[in-house]
């Protein structure tokens, strides 16, 4: 039987130099910014940058052998706390201060690091965290936000069911009164946390038909969660299939802000313009890959950079990226002012993750088949982006949401 052929390292070691493999490093971070977007950005949130900055390169190598295993590495996503860096710029007792400005820039930088732990600030803090602080009893913000921030604890936001991911509004999850308790019975899927965290922010109807938001304990009897594997995305953190078969919980236990699905969407909504903060992180990734091997890999008798195919491209990619800046920008200075509308954050959401599609294919493309190794980060970055393209609503969703904020008109029914 034959033997197998020499892994790569060995084969360097013993051949010329001029018939050796080439090694690549494309990840060093460029800081692109053609047109001084981040140019005069305020010390504070300057340091939240760094601290982010900082954990994106100490982790990068853990993180690409997670997503190649399709491992959780939960210690990291504690690590984002000890950092305090999974607030997501909420408000609440004992968290500090970030600035939207700040918070956007942590999602980008943790996403432009891998997009599994920038999915764990929207999940920890975008989504759990924000729930409790906007819809929560005093008694519930004391017990959770500090610990949710710290990431001493695991929080969950279970929204979307079996039947309904777009058509989240038709959520048929339920809850009922029963003596000094809620019974609550449904199905849950894609929960981000849902399998390994401590409390999920369940959404069901009540007896009523409104929606609440309920704070349930994950080792509740009859609370029934499975991790989903198989994914192609995300594979560094670990979404589940929740079954709830008459999960009893306190009737303190739901949030008592909670009414309608305007509630809900409130929560979304404000998570919206994370996700493009967080596409804009993946695009830079990929970009400046592009850019880092165009300089790198020389054919034909010389660098990609002196082809006038590469640099057109090059130019396409940082077009692309330079509006995505502008709009995430834009947006965190209307956030700070209090005069963001939830549709502008739909517009820049479905810009820039559509952008950051484009900028995925054409860098990919660039690197050849060096494209495609994790090593390179490329292919893991596009796998990612195709994910938070369809999360927090769809890019169809998005439309629909603009489309009849432009003419008055719904065409959702």
């Amino acid at each position: 039987m034959n033997s197998l052929p020499v892994i790569a390292e060995e084969r360097n070691v013993n051949t010329p130099a001029s018939t050796r493999t080439p090694d690549y490093d494309v990840s060093t971070p460029l800081d692109t910014d053609y047109y001084a977007v981040f140019a005069d950005v305020p010390e504070a949130d300057r340091a939240f940058w760094a601290r982010a900055r900082g954990f994106a390169e100490d982790t990068l190598d853990e993180l690409t052998e997670a997503w190649d295993k399709g491992e959780y590495p939960l210690h990291l996503a504690r690590r984002l706390g000890e950092l305090d860096l999974l607030t997501d710029g909420v408000e609440g007792p004992g968290l500090t201060p970030m600035s939207p400005l700040a918070a956007g820039l942590v999602n980008m930088e943790i996403s432009r690091g891998d997009g599994s732990m920038g999915t764990v600030v929207a999940v920890q803090g975008g989504l759990a965290l924000r729930s409790i602080a906007l819809f929560g009893s005093d008694e519930q913000k004391a017990t959770w936000l500090v610990p949710l921030a710290r990431a001493e604890k695991l929080g969950a936001f279970a929204l979307t069911e079996p039947e309904h991911g777009s058509d989240s509004v038709g959520l048929v999850t339920s809850a009922r009164h029963d003596g000094d308790e809620w019974v609550i019975n449904g199905e849950k899927m894609w929960i981000g946390n849902g399998s390994v965290g401590d409390v999920t922010v369940v959404w069901a109807r009540d007896e009523q038909g409104d929606v609440r938001g309920f704070l349930v304990d994950q080792a509740t009897p009859g609370y029934l969660a499975q991790t989903m594997t198989g994914k192609g995305s995300l594979r560094a953190i670990h979404q589940a299939r929740i079954v709830f078969d008459n999960v009893r919980i306190p009737l303190d236990a739901v949030l008592p802000g909670t009414h309608t699905f305007k509630d809900t969407a409130a929560v979304l909504y404000a998570t919206r313009l994370g996700v493009a903060w967080s596409a804009l992180g993946h695009a830079t990734a990929i970009f400046e890959a592009a850019l880092n091997y165009s300089t790198l890999r020389t054919q034909f008798g010389k660098p990609l950079a002196g082809f006038q195919l590469v640099q057109e491209r090059l130019t396409v990619m940082l077009s692309r990226l330079t509006s995505m800046q502008l709009h995430c920008m834009h947006l965190a200075t209307l956030d700070a002012a209090g005069t963001l509308r939830p549709i502008q954050a739909s517009l820049a959401k479905y810009h820039n993750t559509r952008a950051a599609r484009e900028i995925a294919s054409l860098g990919r493309d660039m690197l050849g088949g060096n494209g495609i190794l994790l090593e390179n980060h490329v292919v893991r970055h596009m796998a990612d982006i195709e994910a938070i393209h369809t999360y927090e609503g769809t890019e169809s969703v998005q439309a629909l949401l603009i489309g009849r904020d432009l003419t008055g008109v719904s065409a959702f029914k």
